[in-house]
């Protein structure tokens, strides 16, 4: 299981009512650059990440904050890859337990 199996504690995870209905246009947004990475990092493979691909995230972070009123050769904005990256570094820093959350 990727998430706890306590009962307790996963009534503190209002994942759809405390994430999707307060960020529904943004999620969107970073799943659809997910799909538009993979196309063109592995256009022959079904969705998937590619963690080995890159892992400097928090320097990718800031040169997608600094354009961030910009779109990326891709089309894509770049607060959109930024709001990308901060999850993935969220999610890698979690699993490889610096942050226990």
């Amino acid at each position: 299981m990727i998430l706890t199996d306590d009962a307790a504690v996963r009534k503190e995870l209002p994942m759809c009512t405390g994430l999707i209905d307060y960020f529904p246009r943004a999620l969107a947004a970073v799943s659809r650059c997910s799909l538009m990475g993979n196309r063109q990092h592995h256009p022959e493979k079904p969705l998937h990440w590619d963690k080995n691909k890159s892992r400097d995230h928090a320097d990718c972070i800031v040169r997608h904050l600094v354009d961030r009123g910009c779109n990326d050769s891709d089309g894509t904005p770049h607060i959109v890859k930024l709001a990308w990256r901060a999850l993935a570094l969220l999610e890698t820093t979690i699993q490889e337990g610096e942050i226990d959350w």
